[in-house]
């Protein structure tokens, strides 16, 4: 056990040798329990604080802005667009085209990929922009990036109002799949927030984290299945896809809201070549349901930890 010394004042007397140095063992470290507690008695104190810079970020994004609150949908919306584009080459080149359910499944995932691009986009560097505060003010520096993941929260309450609205008219109907939708969605939530608290401690030690983001979330469509679904890619391609934590969450979504599909049963359909692939399997729902939880732990302990060395940094 590491010992630390407390030297006493030399005797008054002369020619006498003070007193040996008594020893106090360190201060225990923190278990990882106490560590989670102090996290969640942190939050819950300056909640408050929470709602009111979530408030503050919701407030600047809106001002003097010409669409106001049309800039919710207007990333959905782009989404949607370049994804019907894509299926369209692609049917060209199959021979397929562009139904209504393809339409419904892109703006369904669309509205999850953008709510997880926006959050990462502002979260990121939510510490280097708040180095003032940081540096001067204690608080949980966690209430930074979760004001951010709150208020793209707020904006993606809005696209899914709106595409509530527009799934009727694209020959979505109730059922009783649809019950899956909240879990899938606080399974999104969580893998977010994760993120969130890994990617904005780490851009504060490194500070090009912040442009290798960009660059993933740029070209990162492109590796989650939101144009497409990962069947088209083949045995092979769709068995990486599924690799990718968003992937559950983002068919899961398309499934049960546009097919009705149940999503404890698994699905196979039929590739363009003829191949048997597995499309969804309920195992895809702990698998996110692990990157979402432990994810978000690990990323809270880390933030935790490292947050006495954030002044040093800012």
């Amino acid at each position: 056990m590491t010992e630390t010394t407390i030297a006493h004042q030399p005797a008054a007397a002369a020619g006498h040798a003070g007193p040996r140095p008594e020893t106090l063992p360190a201060p225990p470290r923190q278990s990882i329990a106490g560590m989670f507690a102090e996290i969640i008695r942190d939050v819950r104190t300056y909640r408050e604080l929470l709602l009111e810079l979530a408030r503050r970020d919701i407030r600047i994004r809106y001002k003097q802005a010409i669409m106001g609150f049309g800039w919710a949908i207007f990333m959905p919306i782009l989404i949607v667009l370049s994804g019907v584009l894509v299926r369209f080459a692609m049917g060209q080149v199959s021979g397929g085209g562009v139904g209504s359910a393809d339409i419904a499944g892109i703006a369904v995932k669309g509205i999850a990929w953008a709510f997880f691009v926006g959050t990462i986009t502002f979260a990121t560097t939510t510490l280097t922009s708040n180095h003032n505060l940081i540096a001067k003010v204690y608080f949980p520096r966690e209430v930074l990036p979760l004001s951010s993941l709150l208020a793209q929260s707020f904006d993606t309450a809005i696209g899914l109002v709106a595409l509530v609205v527009l799934l009727p008219f694209l020959g979505v109907t109730l059922q009783w799949s649809l019950l899956w939708a909240p879990l899938l969605l606080v399974m999104l939530f969580l893998f977010t927030a994760a993120a969130t608290l890994f990617l904005s401690c780490a851009n504060l030690f490194f500070r090009d984290v912040k442009y290798i983001v960009q660059v993933l979330l740029t070209f990162g469509i492109f590796f989650t299945p939101v144009f497409y679904e990962p069947a088209m890619m083949g045995v092979k391609g769709a068995a990486l896809m599924q690799l990718n934590p968003l992937t559950p969450i983002l068919e899961g979504l398309r499934l049960s809201i546009v097919e009705g599909h149940n999503l404890i049963h698994p699905l196979v359909v039929t590739a363009p070549r003829g191949a048997e692939v597995v499309a969804w399997h309920p195992l895809g729902l702990v698998y996110a349901a692990v990157w979402g939880t432990i994810g978000l732990g690990a990323s809270a302990l880390l933030f935790h930890h490292l947050e006495p060395a954030f002044a040093e940094n800012v």
